[in-house]
């Protein structure tokens, strides 16, 4: 056999690097509980899906237990399209009445999320479908115009007031990776839409996950939002606040946030926010020195 040429070698060595820099994070996270939410245009891209879940099936294989949860709000937005129903969003949800609700119940529950058990499946681990109502207890979702103070409806959308983390435990027991889709269930008895960030959030609370990753189309948190390499490598919880005041965490950041915060204050040691169309955006954040996202961790 030929022995590899110095230059030839730099790439092994290079790999070897990475393997050893990855060493001590693999030793401290090994046995923990790392919740996932995937999100956005990753959802959407089937390279990028397969990549972030590659990362998830890593976890597992060198003793993490990854938790995902998902959302899935363009391929709902389309199947409701090809219904003849109008999306229609209020404060960034989605106005969710009967005949809607039965569509997104379908497409989260047997498209997405059987495409991510499916493709979990594929990369050697094992992996188990969760549909949300049988761990969220929801309260319908409630609030007022800030401009004009009336009442608004959002229909069949909820809040999770409630967690039952044994089903996940349970799964997590057998070796499974739970994929979790955010539905709840009612008082009533009837099925409620969750937003999966708030989903993720209120799950990884309950569990007192060691990690919460948002992995979503976003490099993070941007000082600049029209300039990426103004991305903001850690934020201190008892900044945010300046931050918000400032404008610089608002709109559709702004209730993320809110959920990370909420997350730490439970005890949830770091969250990370991740953009997923980068390859393998998740272990590079998780298992390097300097990471390629947000951090936020408590001062």
């Amino acid at each position: 056999m030929d022995i590899p040429t110095i230059q030839g070698m730099d790439k092994y060595i290079g790999k070897a690097d990475a393997l050893i820099e990855a060493m001590p994070y693999i030793a401290r996270f090994k046995n923990e509980m790392i919740v996932v939410k995937l999100g956005g245009s990753v959802m959407e891209s089937e390279e990028n899906l397969r990549s972030t879940l590659t990362d998830i099936a890593f976890m597992r294989t060198v003793g993490m237990y990854p938790v995902v949860v998902h959302g899935g709000g363009k391929t709902i937005s389309r199947a409701l399209n090809e219904s003849g129903i109008e999306t229609k969003f209020v404060q960034g949800l989605r106005v969710t009445d009967a005949e809607s609700m039965h569509i997104v119940e379908d497409v989260i529950k047997n498209k997405v999320n059987a495409q991510v058990v499916s493709i979990l499946n594929e990369k050697g681990v094992s992996a188990s479908p969760l549909h949300g109502e049988r761990i969220f207890f929801a309260l319908k979702k409630t609030g007022k115009d800030p401009a004009t103070g009336a009442d608004l409806d959002w229909g069949y959308v909820g809040v999770p007031m409630a967690v039952d983390t044994g089903p996940v435990r349970e799964l997590l027991h057998e070796d499974k990776i739970p994929a979790i889709c955010p539905l709840g269930r009612g008082a009533d008895g009837l099925i409620y839409n969750i937003n999966a960030d708030t989903a993720a959030a209120a799950l990884a609370k309950a569990l007192k996950a060691r990690k919460l990753a948002f992995v979503s189309d976003v490099p993070g948190l941007l000082r600049d939002p029209g300039d990426p390499t103004s991305l903001i490598n850690t934020l201190h919880a008892d900044d945010a606040p300046q931050l918000m005041k400032e404008g610089i965490v608002g709109g559709g950041m702004l209730p993320k946030i809110q959920s990370c915060l909420d997350a730490l204050d439970a005890g949830v040691k770091k969250v990370h926010l991740v953009d997923g169309r980068m390859s393998h955006s998740l272990l590079l954040e998780i298992f390097t020195n300097t990471g390629v996202g947000t951090e936020i961790v408590k001062q």
